[in-house]
């Protein structure tokens, strides 16, 4: 579209919200924008519409078709609303349960979802304050509700807010449910079409008396390492909010199961929307859990426990064989939390045939090898937590869901929430450490033997930001050239194995033969696979401006000794890798 045509366009659709069926705050921004003879502002708020995709709704808060704001909201929620009548018309009542977290904004958006559900007769669970994911998840299925709505914009920068959608089984929606919402959200185009007016009746609040079930809920699960932790219930745990939900919920859950020496961090327990001690609330930035690793030096602790704002993800540091505390990056993490759910289950004689583990495709194969040697199933599935619900959904009655997780400091150990939980997640890693100290070991030590043991593999994730519309090409334009011309080598090594998840076709390239691939649906993701191990995946993100690289490498380890050399030579190895990249 030539320049002028787009500005054109941007123009109309401005000027659409001049209307009266908008505030007056709204109209007069819009204004505004259309006065300032720098049009920037204006395109990006309404070059156009913010896209509810299927994980629902993720932008920068503030005026405009392209942005998240009481219009946009009202919008989603009338579509969602439209498909939960039209799917569950013959329930006497259809029901959704609606939680936020601490950002900006966040409870004013759950508050219109709320309004707008109950417009259109609709039942309303509403979390009196800010709560975790995981919590609204649980809230779905322990109150039979059809869907569920949590406002929360995850770890992303503090200008943005996002809306996620559930299903009746507590997951983020896949098909048909995702794409029949988003061609009932797209059918709102007029904001006289949104349902404003609430019916308060129909509105409940929930608050402290279901939280209290749900920590107990968390914490049965912690039922058969009862008395390893109580040998270490004054175990040293640090743990930060990061200025988000699980500020209450995660100490609780922590004491609830027997531990007693929770040190908190009081500047990072600050609820704010403005994240003010961070640069980024992502617990897989090193920096966002400097303030956490500062106290644990202070007060001699040798776990250090994070969550992101909505209290989805897990942040861990732990202290080496030389005492310093260290980062644990979300491979690891997730390794280390499926190692110790299957050998607990193993040494106590729980472990079953129909176990099952479960891993993104993304995400680290030493899982993959500490599954096949423990004989038990594991999964490959796409990136996302409702992907891992998925198969879940698929296993239910037929086999065991004992853990699964993803590169991105995600994991979920319970079948009775179906996104990820840093709730249960810190739970199970405090359990890990008490385990670990029975066998006369640290966290540390246990993942170098399990490096020795099973593989040692050294993943490193890169992303490429490119913001607004010209980025959007850009990123486009970049899977375009993978596609086109495929790698043939990394780090010397020949590529033998491609997958295009997006065609879902695989290669393999020594013998000139093509596969199909086995899975629900296309995904965006091209995959290459070398002889000696490597492992690189390239995908944009469906939630920020960025595409995201994936590259795992396998070095050679005979002993503990040669450690520090061989995770040396892994990196040089990603190094290599990343300049024959270019990123």
């Amino acid at each position: 579209m030539e320049q002028n045509d787009l500005l054109a366009q941007v123009r109309a659709k401005a000027n659409a919200w001049l209307a009266p069926g908008y505030d007056a705050e709204t109209r007069a921004e819009v204004q505004r924008m259309l006065d300032n003879p720098d049009t920037t502002e204006l395109v990006e708020a309404f070059y156009k519409d913010l896209e509810f995709g299927t994980g629902g709704l993720r932008g920068i808060m503030g005026v405009g078709s392209n942005r998240m704001n009481r219009y946009t909201v009202g919008a989603a929620t009338q579509g969602l609303a439209n498909y939960l009548k039209r799917e569950f018309a013959s329930l006497p009542q259809i029901a959704v349960a609606i939680g936020h977290d601490c950002r900006n904004n966040s409870d004013v958006f759950a508050r219109i979802t709320a309004e707008v559900f109950s417009a259109n007769g609709i039942k309303v669970y509403l979390f009196e304050g800010l709560r975790p994911t995981p919590e609204v998840s649980f809230a779905i299925r322990e109150l039979g509700c059809q869907s569920g709505v949590m406002i929360t914009a995850s770890h992303n920068p503090k200008e943005y807010n996002g809306y996620k959608a559930y299903w009746s089984d507590g997951a983020q929606m896949i098909a048909p449910h995702d794409r029949n919402t988003i061609i009932e959200v797209n059918k709102v185009t007029k904001v006289e079409d949104i349902r404003f007016e609430a019916r308060p009746e129909l509105i409940e609040r929930i608050g402290e008396d279901f939280d209290r079930k749900f920590i107990e809920r968390v914490a049965s699960l912690s039922a058969p390492q009862r008395e390893s932790i109580a040998r270490h219930h004054d175990l040293k745990i640090v743990y930060t909010p990061i200025h988000g939900t699980g500020v209450r919920i995660i100490p609780e859950t922590l004491r609830a199961i027997g531990f007693t020496n929770i040190i908190n961090v009081p500047e990072q327990d600050v609820v704010s929307g403005n994240f003010p001690t961070v640069y980024s609330p992502n617990p897989e930035e090193p920096a966002a859990l400097e303030l956490a690793i500062r106290k644990a030096e202070e007060v001699g602790a040798d776990l250090v426990l994070a969550s992101d704002p909505d209290a989805d993800r897990i942040g861990v540091a732990v202290r080496n064989t030389e005492g310093k505390i260290v980062l644990i990056n979300g491979n690891e993490i997730c390794a280390l939390l499926v190692y110790y759910a299957i050998m607990s289950r193993k040494e106590s004689g729980r472990l079953q045939p129909q176990d099952y583990v479960v891993k993104t495709i993304v995400t680290t194969e030493l899982i993959r090898a500490i599954a096949e040697k423990n004989e038990v199933t594991l999964f490959d599935c796409y990136t996302g937590f409702k992907w891992i619900a998925d198969v879940i959904r698929q296993n239910e009655g037929k086999r065991n869901y004992i853990g699964g997780g993803e590169e991105s400091y995600g994991f979920l150990r319970e079948d009775f929430i179906r996104d990820k939980s840093s709730v249960s997640a810190c739970a199970m890693f405090c359990e890990l450490a008490a385990w670990a100290l029975d066998k006369g070991l640290s966290i540390y030590e246990l993942l170098q033997q399990v490096f020795l043991e099973y593989g040692l593999y050294k993943e490193q994730g890169v992303s490429v930001v490119r913001k607004g519309k010209s980025g959007a090409e850009e990123i486009e334009a970049m899977m375009k050239n993978f596609r086109e011309n495929p790698l043939k080598t990394l780090a010397g090594s020949p590529v033998v194995e491609v997958l295009d998840y997006a065609k879902l076709e695989g290669r393999w390239i020594d013998k000139g033969e093509v596969f199909t691939l086995d899975m629900p649906t296309t995904s965006n993701v091209l995959q290459y696979k070398t002889a000696d191990g490597t492992k690189v995946s390239i995908r944009p993100s469906g939630t920020e401006p960025k595409i995201k690289f994936y590259i795992g490498v396998r070095g050679k380890l005979t002993k503990i000794e040669e450690l520090a050399e061989a995770e040396a030579a892994c990196l040089d190895k990603i190094a290599t890798i990343r300049q024959e990249l270019g990123i």
